[in-house]
Formats: C-alpha cells, structure tokens, sequence
C-alpha cells in the first residue's frame, strides 16, 4: 500500500486521538499516569521497567487475533498500546481458544481494546486504564503509533500489504500463517524482512514443539535410513462450504461498524455478503488461500527442518470440481524436490478435504494413521514414533542436537528484544515455507505439472502459470 497521508474521511474513522506515543509520553498526563504504575510495571527485580518494554500494535483482532493479544499481553516485556480492525465489534467471530471450542465469540478492535485496558487495569492503584487506543485503519495506526512490533491476523489476502508496510517502518513483525496470499508476496515479505533486519515469526505454533525437534533428531540420526517420500494429510475443512457455485447471488447491506472496502483491501471489488467475512473468506480464492495455504505452514514446517528443503523442482495438483471462486472440498498435490547434500530426492504428498494417503503396511491394526507420514529406506516414521510401536520401543530416543525452544511467542519476544532468531522468522524459515505451500495452491488452478524455477521464482512450462504467482491491485494498493 502507499504511504500517502490518510485522507479526512480515513481520519474519521479512527477510534481514538492522533496523539503519537512520544507525545503520550511526554505529556502531564503520561507524567501523572506514572505515579500509579506499581513496583512490578516501574522495573522491580526481574521486571522490565516502561522505556524497556517492547510496545506492540495488534492488527488484526477477530478470533486468532485477540487470543494472540491475549497472548502477548501476558509477557512483562511486552506493552500493548493500539489495536485495529475493520470490524468495530460483531459477535460472529470464530473462538481459535480451543480449549473453549469452536464457538463464535465478540471480537472486533473495541472489544479488543476494553480487554487491553481491562488487562493493565488491574495493575494500577486506580484500577484504571485506558491507554489503548483503536483504529479501523492500519495505515493511521502505523502513522500515528511509534511502536516497536506489530502483530498481524487479519485475513489471508492482506498479511502481505500490513506486514510490508510494517517492514518498511522498521517494525518487528509476527504474522499468522500464511505469511502472504500469493506466491509473489511471499517472496518479496522475505526480501523486505532480511533488508529491514528486524525479529519476525510465522504463526505456526506447533514448530516450537518438542515433537517437532524429535522428528528432526530422528531422522538426522538415522532412523530409518534415507527419506525418499512424505505424505501429509488433513481431514476435511472445519468451516462451512458455500452451498452454491459461484458468487453469492444476494447483496445484503454491509453491517453497522465494518469497514468494507478496507475488509476487501488490494482485492478485487465485490458486494458484501456474510459467506466471505467474518471467517468463511477461506473459501474463496480472492481472499483465503484453502487448506493447502491454511495448514500447509503448520504440518509442513518441521517437513522442511528434518529433511533441509529449499525449492521444489516441480509441483503437480489434482483435485474435486474445480471452480474459479473457491478452493476444490478436495486437493492432492505433488512436489519434488532435489537431493540435498547425502539426502536423497524427495516426493512430497500433500492430500486434504478427506482425501487420505495409502497406510503404510507397517502400521499396526486399530492405530490411527497420522497427519505426516515419512517413508525411508530403513523404516516409517509416522508423526513424531517408528511404525510398528515395537520399533519405537527398541529405538528409545536419539541424541539431542538441537535446542529446546521456550515457547513460540517467548521466541519472538526474545528476538525482539535482541536473542536469537525465532523458529519460524520469515528469512530462514517462513516465507520459503509459505511460498511452496502457495505454489501447490498455483498447480490446482493451472491442472498441470509445473516445472519450478525457485531462485528466480518462475514457471518454466507454462507462461500462464506465471500470472498465477500474484494479481493485480486494487488501484491504491501496492507492496
């Protein structure tokens, strides 16, 4: 996006004040406000002191992104200080708490901004806050705000324009899978993130596990033996299908408090209905980016760690009825990868909507086949235990070589804050992991095999393919 100034009516929009934080800061009332701050919040031991902490802008605040706020809102380290949405408040958000199940919950920058005060309330004397300030507009906020990082989990086809204009500002940036919508986004995200130098994480908490590095122990200690396919699976979407081809024929009013053209962002124009916002947008291929693009960056992450893949030499993809505006029920896609030092070529098999692998023949009866399922010459490996059990059982365990992480969000915290880089960042890790996920996403819409050219992010067979790698703006929205 342009980094024009908002216009009057952006203006309008916003929640709060225009006051900056370094004018916050330094204002009688900061001044006064401190007087209220207790022993933990002013740098007791152990503690970090105000001008130390790291302030944190959510972008973002429906199901996933309040419970990251949530989240963060936990850490000392860590102060929230300004959230936004295009959604003021709606009750029709999906919980991603899982403990508290599927249900839908109120989310929207209002109620995200009530929790944050509510939070540090109840650290002062006064039992009041009310700090926070809320936009509808991420530009105004990245204007106004001089925060440190920002946190993004809003839809699919916007990661990349709020976490560019991020990186540009020098932002640490933590953005849920995937990191972008397309293949093209995802390649420049990565470059902006090694030239801006900043902490950044991909939301695919589960490549902090402990089972996660076990795998990868496993199979560099050789346990069974060179790896020569992996087969990935998913059970069939947890969200409702649309029950119609094509686009919803009503065009029902846009509700009270939804900022629409700004929900709708660099993609093409569209009416509003309640089959794309607030969480159906996976759907549709203007806005979310399937299964494949949704849990792709979670199963696929430790995938890549254990058996060092960098680009794919060709992907190939067959699915259900194919439609221009959705993601098929279901996908099988296929993609080589070369040898990589003494590992071997590698066949990697992605199946979702139902659409299961073959069961290895080593599994036992009446055990469950696993999500990811590694075939070497040596034995199987299912998940993170040897099939069959009496294998796991006379392997044990292998060495430890690798570090054990303190948690996915405490590693970017600490990256922020000058540690190590976070499992997940964007250089090493993310964004070449979102980047095939989404290619796999480019062969079920061009139906056939694609010859990759990764360094040079480029199909080698089929020049229409490559119109496939991005789209065209929205005018007033560029990278």
């Amino acid at each position: 996006m342009n980094d024009a100034k908002p216009s009057s009516a952006r203006k309008a929009r916003q929640t709060t004040g225009r006051t900056t934080r370094r004018r916050f800061l330094g204002s009688g009332a900061a001044a006064a406000a401190a007087l209220f701050v207790p022993r933990h919040v002013l740098g007791g031991a152990g503690q970090a002191a105000p001008n130390d902490k790291t302030t944190l802008a959510a972008i973002g605040t429906g199901g996933q992104g309040i419970q990251n706020v949530a989240t963060f809102m936990k850490f000392d380290e860590i102060q929230v200080v300004a959230v936004c949405d295009v959604e003021r408040q709606t009750d029709r958000y999906l919980s991603w708490n899982w403990a508290q199940g599927k249900q839908e919950r109120v989310a929207g920058r209002e109620p995200a901004r009530q929790a944050v005060d509510a939070h540090y309330a109840q650290h002062r004397r006064s039992g009041k806050y009310q700090a926070c300030r809320a936009y509808a507009d991420f530009r105004e906020l990245l204007a106004n705000e001089d925060v440190d990082a920002v946190m993004v989990a809003t839809p699919d086809h916007t990661h990349a324009a709020v976490t560019m204009a991020a990186l540009k500002r020098g932002k640490h940036v933590y953005c849920e899978k995937p990191l972008t919508w397309s293949v093209y986004e995802a390649r420049q995200v990565t470059e902006a993130a090694r030239k801006a130098g900043v902490a950044t994480q991909l939301g695919n908490q589960g490549q902090a596990s402990e089972e996660a590095r076990l795998v990868c122990e496993m199979i560099w200690d050789g346990a069974i033996g060179p790896v020569r396919e992996v087969r990935v699976w998913c059970p069939a979407r947890f969200w409702r299908f649309p029950p119609w081809e094509g686009r919803p024929p009503e065009t029902p009013p846009v509700p009270e408090g939804l900022e629409w053209d700004l929900w709708l962002g660099p993609a093409p124009e569209r009416p509003y209905h309640p089959a794309y916002h607030p969480w159906l947008w996976r759907n549709w291929w203007d806005f979310g980016t399937g299964l494949l693009g949704d849990l792709g960056c979670h199963k696929l992450s430790t995938v890549f760690k254990a058996l060092k893949l960098g680009h794919p030499t060709s992907v190939e993809a067959s699915s259900t009825k194919l439609n221009p505006e959705t993601y098929p029920l279901g996908v099988i896609a296929r993609f080589e990868f070369p040898a990589r030092g003494d590992m071997p070529p590698l066949r990697l098999t992605w199946y979702d909507g139902g659409l299961r692998p073959p069961t290895p023949p080593q599994l036992e009866p009446g055990r469950r086949l696993a999500d990811v399922t590694y075939l070497g010459d040596d034995g199987v490996l299912m998940g993170h235990r040897l099939v069959p059990e009496s294998a796991m059982r006379r392997y044990g365990r292998p060495p430890r070589r690798l570090p054990r992480s303190p948690g996915h969000y405490r590693e970017w915290v600490d990256a922020c804050r000058g540690g190590p880089p976070a499992g997940s960042n964007f250089v090493e890790h993310g964004g070449l992991l979102t980047e095939v996920c989404l290619l796999g996403n480019v062969a079920v819409r061009a139906q056939k095999k694609l010859l990759w050219d990764g360094p040079n992010l480029k199909v080698t067979n089929d020049q229409g393919a490559n119109q496939l790698l991005h789209r065209t703006y929205r005018e007033g929205w560029v990278l």
